[in-house]
């Protein structure tokens, strides 16, 4: 795949056991941008005095969305050299508020060799934790990512 442009890793340069990671911190307006985005203006989102009286006590973001900022990563990771974000799974375990500086790591689990598209895929396990260390989200994802230009 000539005239690639970006700074990602090739799929000849990633091993099983590589690991990267993203760090991020979430603001009011991720949220309230995110409903309007994807059309969920749940009051568990959006109303803070409703909030107040759920488990959560304060409005959280979408786990959509922080599935989307778990596939930033993988995205900027191959930027420029993937072909297409295959598979994108995940399983929510804590809320993520307004103030959290989430980091996102993902580890390369599996590289499997596609000649036929000239390059593979690169099957990836990843979590994200909140500034105090609480897990908040786990993902397994797999990007199909060209071959160095040979």
């Amino acid at each position: 795949m000539n005239g690639l442009v970006g700074s990602g890793r090739w799929f000849d340069d990633v091993r099983a056991g590589d690991a990267f990671s993203s760090a991020l911190t979430i603001t009011e307006t991720h949220i309230v941008v995110g409903a309007g985005l994807i059309g969920d203006t749940n009051p568990h989102h959006m109303n803070a005095e409703y909030a107040k009286g759920t488990r959560f006590g304060t409005p959280i973001l979408h786990g959509m969305l922080t599935s989307s900022i778990m596939g930033a990563a993988v995205g900027m990771y191959f930027h420029g050299t993937a072909i297409a974000y295959l598979e994108h799974r995940a399983r929510f375990i804590a809320p993520v508020r307004a103030g959290d500086t989430l980091t996102t790591t993902w580890q390369i689990t599996e590289t499997i060799d596609k000649p036929k598209h000239d390059g593979g895929i690169v099957v990836l396990a990843g979590s994200a934790a909140n500034q105090h260390g609480i897990v908040v989200a786990e993902a397994e994802a797999r990007m199909l990512v060209s071959r160095r230009a040979r």
